[in-house]
């Protein structure tokens, strides 16, 4: 796999940081969780692949392990708000000393700097500091955050792993490791290029909700069907658009014109009823195979069954028969090959990963008798 021998150290946190190491564990890396040592249970739930220790910070010992780990690892992934892994004697200036090697990902919602860099928050508020928030929702409605996605996990977990990538490269080159700082704020704002960067082109000159990219235009919407179910619609382009309402079997004479604005809510209004006539099925058998850019909105188990997914095997299933979406991208030669097995328990893995780290099955009990570190094997299942 493409990052096949990557050593990399993940501070368990909340949900950014461990897709982060997820995505570089199904691309090959060995991915080691540290957990909590008094801790039995995680909420992490993007362990795949991932080996856990447990390991108690807040001591000098626990301290000095992680230390001597980060010495032989390549990638240190931290999602500590600004200040935490100083206070711990583990900020970068002394890790990146002993290892000059490491890749030092720093994973925050505002980042190393700035008013908001200590200040505690979550994607709806890194996504309203990014000005995206403000884009988002139906207009004389308040704006509509999208889950937790913008921020958290694309904003965040991807562009860090994109930072780790692209240091790990650069380093073939220098030699050098060096700190990579991954605000979500910043993250999201920069997924948001296209929108910031074509605000002269016309494109968002409306309240929000009304443009064309934001669910404004008719033919750029989503539809209720006759059994409750929903169709998707993005025909933008004229002989797009044409498919549409052939499929629709609407006569364009008929109708107010595609781009006239003004004319959108009664177009809409067409379309909404033309789409109550027919069930989500029947509007599949019209309009798949055709350019006409509608589609089904599905359910998570409708898209993992949806035959161009199962075509792709765009979804994979774990020992425990959950479903979740496959790693992406594809690559040619060396694609990602996740780990179907279960996550890993807090501290399942720590005498077996600190043995592989060259610590003496001596050193270990004496951590483990200390409460430095902490092994919880898991109990046979009979």
């Amino acid at each position: 796999m493409a990052l096949a021998g990557l050593r990399v150290l993940e501070l368990a946190g909340l949900a950014p940081a461990p897709f982060c190491g997820m995505i570089l564990s199904d691309f090959g890396a060995q991915v080691i969780r540290v957990d909590k040592a008094n801790t039995s249970a995680t909420i992490d739930t993007m362990g795949r692949g991932k080996k856990s220790i447990a390991l108690n910070l807040k001591s000098p010992e626990g301290v000095g392990v992680l230390k001597k780990l980060c010495k032989t690892s390549d990638v240190l992934i931290e999602p500590f708000r600004h200040g935490v892994m100083e206070s711990l004697g583990l900020g970068p200036e002394v890790i990146l000393k002993e290892n000059p090697r490491l890749i030092y990902a720093r994973l925050t919602g505002f980042g190393q700097s700035g008013k908001y860099a200590r200040s505690a928050g979550h994607d709806i508020n890194y996504v309203s500091i990014s000005g995206l928030l403000s884009k988002l929702g139906k207009n004389h409605e308040n704006p509509t955050p999208p889950l937790n996605l913008l921020a958290d996990f694309a904003g965040g977990s991807v562009i860090c792993a994109l930072g780790i990538v692209m240091s790990l490269f650069e380093r073939t080159k220098s030699g050098k490791g060096q700190v990579v700082d991954a605000s979500m704020v910043e993250g999201a704002a920069y997924l948001g290029s296209f929108v910031w960067k074509s605000q002269q082109l016309g494109l968002w000159d409306r309240p929000r909700g009304e443009n064309m990219l934001d669910g404004g235009a008719p033919f750029y919407s989503t539809y209720k069907t006759l059994d409750g179910k929903y169709m998707a619609v993005g025909a933008i382009e004229p002989q797009f658009y044409m498919e549409l309402l052939k499929g629709l079997s609407l006569d364009i004479s008929d109708l107010p014109t595609q781009m006239s604005v003004s004319d959108w809510p009664e177009l809409r209004r067409i379309l909404t009823e033309k789409f109550l006539e027919k069930t989500q099925e029947e509007w599949c058998q019209i309009f798949d195979g055709t350019d006409a850019c509608v589609t089904p909105v599905l359910s998570f188990n409708e898209a993992a069954a949806h035959p161009h997914n199962k075509e792709r095997g765009s979804f994979i299933s774990n020992d425990q028969g959950d479903i979740s979406p496959r790693p992406a991208p594809v690559l040619s030669r060396t694609p990602a090959a996740p780990i179907t097995s279960r996550d890993p328990f807090v501290g399942e893995h720590t005498h077996e990963v600190l043995e592989k780290y060259g610590f003496s099955k001596n050193d270990i009990s004496d951590l483990e008798k200390s409460g430095v570190i902490a092994c919880k094997k898991p109990k046979a299942q009979l």
